[in-house]
């Protein structure tokens, strides 16, 4: 059926049931996994003492370089609990680290470049104004991607 499912995930603790439970069906189905994570660029500037000797430029480059290394070790961390269930359930996983300004635009892309003919994702279930203000990567998911969507709450 699925040879390839894609997992998105957030590091939530949501997030780390649904790759459980996508893991599960990829072992059911001898499916292989792509794991991604999707960190925003970083935009707004902490200031330090060098930031403000610093030019524009140099502002925002130390500013990257400070969130690339926190981003870096979050990675690790939620790659390693990911690969420890894959290998816990004997499936092939691969984790994958992406930077975009949309999430659910960095998803939809990673699927269709790793040849993924399934996403299995986490829903926070969020209704009424929440849903309004915060929006859902899911549901961006679902609404632009021709590649079938199972989504786990």
């Amino acid at each position: 059926m699925f040879k390839s499912i894609l997992i998105p995930t957030d590091g939530s603790s949501l997030s780390d049931k649904a790759v459980r439970q996508g893991l599960e069906l990829a072992r059911a189905l001898g499916s292989k996994v792509v794991a991604v994570h999707v960190t925003a660029p970083f935009h707004a500037v902490a200031a330090t003492p060098a930031d403000l000797t610093a030019t524009p430029e140099e502002r925002e480059q130390n500013a990257a370089v400070r969130s690339a290394a926190a981003s870096t070790r979050f990675n690790k961390e939620v790659f390693e609990r990911v690969a420890a269930v894959a290998r816990e359930l004997g499936v092939a996983c691969t984790c994958l680290s992406l930077t975009g300004e949309h999430v659910w635009q960095q998803i939809i892309m990673a699927a269709e470049a790793n040849g993924c003919d399934a996403i299995c994702m986490a829903s926070h279930g969020r209704r009424g104004f929440a849903a309004l203000m915060l929006g859902s990567e899911t549901a961006k998911v679902l609404t632009h991607t021709k590649i079938p969507v199972v989504v786990l709450r």
